[in-house]
């Protein structure tokens, strides 16, 4: 019984092993076993330029596929043309922010200091911005004094709107002290405030500005003087009422702050 399940499950005409083996020995690399019909085949592709000579017994795509090929090489370049794009903005803006950058300790005048708020200025190896809303009241190398109004729309309260214009008014002070001519440098910081006294900042990435009455925030006097044992660089904050002052004084001191005690004589 077990001879007859075996010999029904066997195929009418099937090949045997051997007689497969040997049968795709002779198959070329166009499928066909006949010499004149892979001639054919051969001369056919050559013409056309259809197909691709494939061997079917190796481990390559036999429809000649090359994808994993193409996409490795799309992402290498990609990335290769990204980074360069990377590299030639930095150039470029590095090149344009300098370009437009004026030198304070060169030349200053009302043109000069205005490029410089508006374009920003060179401050060590660092680079300092400052608002988008300024103006510019005094900029003469004869009196030797620089006086200048921003109006901050990005500070969310009062000590992140002291930290910043800290920043920016002494990038501005000292590139503009380097100037022989130039000793007072006094940068006045406005916000806008809302019903409730409370600073109002730009929304919407900058696009909505804020509608708030403007005020006047903090002053900042740099003042640069002479003596024997060298040049002095010295700052003054003024302006600030009684209720931001507390304020501060409570957020950036403690009990252990040294104390100075200010005279009013001359000794």
């Amino acid at each position: 019984m077990a001879k007859n399940t075996e010999i029904a499950r066997i195929q009418k005409g099937a090949l045997t092993a051997d007689e497969a083996e040997a049968l795709f020995a002779t198959v070329d690399e166009t499928g066909h076993t006949d010499e004149e019909r892979a001639r054919k085949e051969r001369r056919r592709r050559k013409e056309k330029g259809a197909g691709v000579d494939v061997d079917p017994l190796t481990g390559d795509d036999p429809s000649g596929s090359n994808v994993e090929k193409v996409i490795a090489k799309t992402a290498v370049v990609f990335v290769v043309f990204f980074l360069a794009l990377v590299v030639i903005m930095q150039v470029v803006f590095g090149f344009v922010r300098r370009s437009n950058t004026s030198n304070l300790s060169e030349n200053v005048n009302v043109k000069t200091v205005a490029s410089a708020l508006s374009g920003g200025v060179e401050w060590g190896n660092g680079f300092t911005q400052f608002p988008e809303d300024f103006s510019v009241i005094e900029a003469d190398e004869n009196t030797g004094r620089i006086e200048v109004s921003v109006t901050d729309t990005s500070s969310e309260n009062a000590l992140e709107c002291f930290a910043g214009s800290q920043v920016q008014a002494t990038a501005f002070a000292v590139n503009s002290l380097l100037n022989p001519k130039i000793d007072t440098v006094v940068y006045h910081v406005n916000v806008h405030l809302d019903e409730n006294g409370n600073i109002e900042r730009s929304q919407l990435f900058g696009f909505l500005k804020p509608t708030g009455d403007v005020t006047s925030f903090m002053t900042f006097v740099w003042t640069k003087t002479q003596s024997s044992s060298g040049v002095n660089f010295s700052c003054t904050i003024t302006g600030i009422d009684d209720a931001l002052q507390d304020e501060l004084r409570d957020q950036i001191t403690t009990s252990f702050t040294p104390v100075q005690i200010l005279s009013g004589s001359n000794n």
